[in-house]
């Protein structure tokens, strides 16, 4: 049974910066892509950025592109989203994610943390 649970959510103000944490169990993830996506208050949850597991290869919205990084240390099991320079349009909740890269849909969801940035 995979398990995903994120951690590091909180407030700050504008400019600053948080790192979250996915803590990932129950399968070896070498065939995975893993995510981060959030959902503001009355709007759809929307992709921040996505890592394959096996060879780290990157992607991510518009929105957080030269602001976030997303990053995995595989000897932990653990996905990072580091986001710098946020601002109160960042505040949301941020959902993990993992999806088989051999299947179209992220299959996988922690419970979420919640970001809020203040301006």
């Amino acid at each position: 049974q995979v398990q995903l649970v994120e951690s590091g959510g909180g407030l700050v103000q504008a400019g600053g910066s948080l790192r979250l944490s996915c803590a990932a169990s129950g399968r070896t993830f070498s065939r995975y892509a893993m995510g981060w996506f959030r959902q503001a208050p009355g709007k759809e949850r929307e992709f921040v950025a996505t890592i394959i597991w096996s060879g780290g290869i990157t992607d991510y919205a518009d929105s957080v592109k030269g602001r976030f990084t997303i990053s995995r240390d595989t000897a932990k099991n653990t996905v990072y989203l580091q986001m710098n320079s946020l601002k109160p349009e960042d505040t949301a909740v941020y959902y993990c994610a993992a999806r088989d890269t051999l299947r179209l849909t992220w299959g996988y969801w922690g419970p979420g943390t919640q970001v809020t940035v203040s301006s």
